[in-house]
């Protein structure tokens, strides 16, 4: 077992560094012998059908800068052996990852700990041309929004309107208003049929999250703030529902997603309880990831369970948060909207990887 901790770059004005890495032992992941861990392997198998179309020197994701997470030919033979385990077979499944991985505890400022949401596929009712109750319009994002952006209050007074931007119509601002924060969705169409549409972008505004105003304003306590509370608060006042809509600035437009989906950041196909949205400024995406989290107020059960990280969302941000897809239509939405979790997670890093970040080898040093 490698010893110590890297403290990667991101320093805060104290000079503590954000971002750091303890490399540990797999006996140290609670209830790792007890997880379904095979299911995780189809999981890494969609990443893996991602970033092994790049080149060997090609890193497993450029955009995140906090580490250098290895390069594809370091993460190749992991691909091909995971390719080649008997499905289902969990034992098979728990030694490759022990024999191929070392798992690093992450840490923010020192901390292990931090905040884990969930999010799902929300289902809609719309339909492709306006009429009747289908008024509420989702947008393709448009090719240029310009050095001052429209905010969600002016797109929604009409600001792209008459552009030929809508992509459909739905039947309800509110269940629009969430697919927006979720990310993807499907839309049953009035006339038949099923569209699935996925995030095409944003408007450049700052995300103002509307729970933290509903608390602030004493409108939901903390302990009992989930979606569905959030949903139903807007349901029983709609004008005041759609003025706080309107005091988040941001807009997330939407494209239409043929074949499996959802599809998350990474380009890989979303797996229920298996896929995690993480900050891509501190993590790579495509990296397995053991997930320990605990709700802090709903009766939910404790997370235990290896994950990977395959998605991104405006909320997440920071080093130790992330947020658990937990699948499609109400049952996943009552799963995902009750998760607020106090926890940690482990990196799985290739143990070439592990070796070049172990002391006096880090890959981007200070």
């Amino acid at each position: 077992m490698l010893l110590g901790i890297l403290a990667i770059a991101l320093t805060h004005d104290s000079g503590r560094r954000r971002f750091s890495l303890e490399p540990v032992s797999f006996y140290r992941l609670s209830g790792w012998t007890q997880d379904h861990v095979s299911a995780a392997v189809l999981v890494f198998l969609k990443s893996c059908a991602r970033f092994l179309t790049r080149t060997d020197v090609a890193p497993l994701d450029a955009v995140a800068v906090s580490v250098d997470f290895g390069r594809v030919g370091d993460w190749r033979p992991l691909c091909e052996s995971a390719e080649a385990l008997p499905t289902g077979n969990d034992a098979a499944a728990r030694e490759f990852f022990e024999k191929g991985f070392t798992p690093f505890a992450v840490a923010d400022y020192g901390n292990t700990e931090g905040l884990f949401t969930g999010y799902y596929e929300i289902e809609l009712n719309g339909s492709r041309q306006r009429h009747g109750r289908y008024q509420t319009p989702l947008y393709h994002k448009p090719a240029d929004l310009g050095a001052d952006p429209p905010t969600r209050a002016e797109i929604e007074d009409g600001a792209l309107a008459g552009r030929g931007l809508e992509l459909l119509w739905v039947d309800d601002p509110i269940d629009a208003f969430l697919l927006q924060i979720q990310g993807s969705g499907r839309v049953r169409l009035s006339g038949g049929g099923t569209v699935r549409v996925g995030y095409d972008g944003q408007n450049g505004r700052p995300y103002v999250p509307v729970g933290r105003l509903l608390i602030e304003r004493g409108m939901i306590p903390r302990d009992k703030l989930t979606m569905a509370a959030i949903r139903s608060w807007m349901k029983q006042d709609p004008e005041a529902g759609a003025a706080l809509r309107r005091e988040d600035p941001s807009y997330v437009f939407f494209r239409e997603v043929r074949g499996d989906g959802p599809i998350g950041a990474e380009g890989a196909t979303l797996s229920a309880a298996r896929s995690i949205a993480v900050d891509r400024a501190f993590m790579a995406l495509g990296i397995p990831v053991w997930l320990e989290a605990d709700e802090r107020f709903a009766a939910a059960d404790s997370v235990r369970r290896l994950m990977v990280a395959q998605d991104t969302g405006g909320a997440i941000k920071g080093p130790v948060r992330g947020d658990v897809f937990w699948g499609t239509g109400d049952v996943a939405g009552s799963r995902a909207g009750v998760m607020n979790a106090s926890g940690r997670y482990y990196l799985l890093l290739p143990r070439a990887v592990a070796r070049r970040l172990a002391p006096g080898g880090l890959a981007r040093p200070d």
